[in-house]
C-alpha cells in the first residue's frame, strides 16, 4: 500500500461532552463494531466489576469517570481509526484542550434529557477556534428528554453551530420506535434488544409509501412525514466542504448504551471526516503527505503499568514514516533519540510497532525526556504551537508528610507535573511548593497516586491565591520592576520552566497591580 493511501484510510478524532452524557459508552461501542472487543463493560452497572476498557486508573472505576485520556485504535471497512477518548470532568478540562491540539475532527455527545450543558461549551468553543470539524451525536434516545427540534435549536443557540440532521429519531422514551437514517434514506426498528438493533435497517426511498405506515403504525408515520418536511425546509442540505472547513455540523440521534444509531453515525463518519490535516509549526505549516516524519507530544502519562514504573510520550504523528530504531532529533534538547519498542495501541492492548503513519498516535517510552508540547523530526528545527498552560483555578501548598521518603515526593511530584495533571510553582521567598488545579479533584487524584505509585505521602494547606499570572517584563533592570519585585516578593512563584509567576489573591489586587505598574504585563495564559 502506497505512502498516501496509508494517509487517506486514517482517521483520528476526539470525543468530548460534558461527564455522565454516555461518551465512554459510545467509545466502547465504536470498539465493539471494529471487532476490537468482545463485550463492552456496562459502565455504571456495579453488577459487572470489570469497568470500561478504556477507564483504568482506581479512581476511575470508584467514581464511574474518566479521569485520564486514553488512545484507542481499531480498523473498521478497510479504514484505520484512532479515538482519544477524553475526560468529561471539568476538574481535567486541560487534559482534554491538549488532546483537542492532537485531533482531526470531533464527536461532540449531548444528552437527549440535559441538552447543552456548560462542559460542553467551554470545548466547543475551543474546536471552534481552531475549526475542528464536528459531528454532533445526541444520545440516551431511549429515555424520555427535550423534543428533537427544541434541542436542534439549543445547540444552534448555545454552541452557535450550524446544524443539519442527517439522522431523525421516531418519537422517544417509551414511544421510541426507532430512527429514520436521512443519510442512507432508511429506517432502523428499535426493538430494545441490543443484538438485534445492529443488524435490521429497512430501505425506505420513498417517505410516501404505505410500507411506512405499516412499519410505525399510521400516526407516527404521518408525523414522521411532517417532521422530514420541516427539516428538509428548515435545515441546510449536507455541505462536506462546510463540514470540514467547521462551518456546519451533522447531527446524529441514537442511544449508544443499547448500541443504536451508533453504525449509522460510524458509516457516515468514515465516508465524511476529514483525513489527517496540516498542522501549523511557528516556522512554517507542515502537510501529512511530506517525506520527513514530524511529530509532537501531546500528553505524557506516568506508570500505565504498575509493575514497571514507566512513563509513555503519546506523540501524534504529524507528517512522513515513523520508524522503530530510526534516530529523530528532540527539537527542544537538539539531540537525536532512537526508540526500540514504540507502542500502538489497539482497544486495551499495547503492541511494538515498527511503522506508523501521519494520524497515527504513538506511545514512546520516556525516561524524563519529554514534555508537553515538545517536537520529533528528522532533523528540521520545527516547533508545533498550541499547548498552552491556563491559569489554574486551586492552590494549595503541598506538604511531606513523611519525612524519610522526602525522595520519593519530590520524583512523584515532578513526573505528575511532566504529565500535566497540575501545575507545580515555588515561592521565590521561600521555596515552598504550591500545586495549582484546574479542578479540586485534582488533588485527591495526585495525593493518590503519589501514595499508590510512588510510596509518598503528602497535605496539603490552603493558600489564598485568585489567580496565577505569568509576568511579562520589557526592562528587567527597569526601577519600576525592581519596585514590583520588592513590594510583591511574597507574591512571587517561578512555575516548572522557570518563568517568573506573580500570585494575585483576588481580582481588585490584580487590577490594582496592574494599574501601579503599566510596564508590566500579567498574562493568564503561558503562552505569550
Amino acid at each position: 500500500m502506497k505512502f498516501t493511501d496509508e494517509i487517506k484510510r486514517r482517521r483520528t478524532f476526539g470525543i468530548i461532552s460534558h461527564p455522565d452524557a454516555g461518551k465512554t459508552t459510545l467509545t466502547e461501542k465504536l470498539l465493539l463494531f471494529g471487532g476490537a472487543i468482545q463485550e463492552a463493560g456496562a459502565v455504571k452497572s456495579n453488577k459487572i466489576k470489570k469497568g470500561a476498557t478504556s477507564d483504568f486508573m482506581e479512581i476511575e472505576r470508584q467514581r464511574g469517570i474518566s479521569v485520564a485520556t486514553s488512545v484507542l485504535a481499531f480498523e473498521y471497512d478497510g479504514i484505520k481509526i484512532n479515538i482519544l477518548d477524553t475526560p468529561g470532568h471539568k476538574d481535567f478540562a486541560e487534559d482534554t484542550f491538549r488532546t483537542l491540539t492532537a485531533v482531526d475532527s470531533v464527536i461532540v455527545v449531548i444528552d437527549v434529557a440535559k441538552g447543552v450543558e456548560e462542559q460542553t461549551e467551554k470545548l466547543v468553543e475551543v474546536c471552534r477556534m481552531r475549526n475542528i470539524p464536528m459531528i454532533v451525536f445526541i444520545n440516551k434516545m431511549d429515555r424520555e428528554g427535550k423534543d428533537a427540534f427544541e434541542l436542534l435549536d439549543e445547540i444552534e443557540q448555545k454552541l452557535s453551530l450550524r446544524v443539519t440532521p442527517l439522522s431523525f429519531p421516531i418519537g422517544m422514551g417509551y414511544d421510541f420506535k426507532g430512527i429514520y437514517n436521512i443519510w442512507e434514506k432508511n429506517i432502523n426498528l428499535f426493538t430494545g434488544d441490543p443484538r438485534k438493533d445492529i443488524e435490521d435497517t429497512i430501505e425506505i426511498s420513498d417517505l410516501k409509501s404505505e410500507k411506512l405506515d405499516e412499519l410505525l403504525g399510521s400516526k407516527a408515520a404521518d408525523t414522521l412525514r411532517e417532521e422530514i418536511e420541516l427539516i428538509e425546509g428548515v435545515y441546510p442540505k449536507f455541505d462536506n466542504k462546510a463540514y470540514l472547513e467547521g462551518n456546519l455540523q451533522p447531527v446524529f440521534f441514537g442511544s449508544a448504551l443499547n448500541n443504536f444509531g451508533v453504525r449509522e453515525l460510524l458509516d457516515c463518519f468514515i465516508s465524511i471526516a476529514p483525513t489527517p490535516r496540516a498542522k501549523d509549526s511557528e516556522e512554517r505549516t507542515v502537510k501529512p503527505d511530506e517525506k520527513q516524519f514530524t511529530g509532537f507530544v501531546f500528553k505524557i502519562h506516568a506508570n500505565m503499568d504498575p509493575k514497571h514504573r514507566d512513563r509513555l510520550a503519546f506523540i501524534k504523528i504529524v507528517s512522513g514514516i515513523f520508524e522503530r530504531n530510526k534516530p529523530y532529533l528532540h527539537v527542544r534538547h537538539g539531540k537525536n533519540l532512537k526508540f526500540s519498542s514504540p507502542n500502538a495501541f489497539f482497544a486495551e492492548k499495547k503492541e511494538i510497532v515498527d511503522i506508523s503513519y501521519p494520524g497515527d498516535i504513538v506511545g514512546l517510552h520516556d525516561t524524563g525526556n519529554f514534555k508537553i508540547g515538545d517536537t520529533l523530526t528528522e532533523g528540521e528545527v520545527l516547533h508545533y504551537r498550541g499547548i498552552p498552560s491556563f491559569s489554574p483555578e486551586h492552590f494549595r501548598y503541598i506538604n511531606n508528610a513523611d519525612p524519610m521518603k522526602s525522595k520519593q515526593l519530590e520524583k512523584g511530584i515532578d513526573q505528575l507535573m511532566d504529565e500535566g495533571v497540575a501545575q507545580l510553582f515555588t515561592l521565590e521567598m521561600n521555596n515552598r511548593k504550591v500545586i495549582g488545579t484546574v479542578g479540586a479533584l485534582q488533588f485527591e487524584v495526585i495525593q493518590y497516586r503519589l501514595e499508590h505509585e510512588y510510596g509518598a505521602k503528602c497535605t496539603y494547606e490552603n493558600v489564598n491565591v485568585f489567580k496565577a499570572t505569568w509576568v511579562e517584563v520589557k526592562d528587567p533592570k527597569s526601577e519600576e520592576f525592581k519596585d514590583f519585585k520588592r513590594v510583591k516578593a511574597k507574591f512571587l512563584a517561578h512555575d516548572k520552566r522557570g518563568q517568573l509567576v506573580f500570585f494575585a489573591d483576588s481580582q481588585f489586587s490584580l487590577q490594582m497591580t496592574q494599574s501601579k505598574y503599566p510596564s508590566i504585563k500579567f498574562h493568564l495564559v503561558s503562552e505569550f
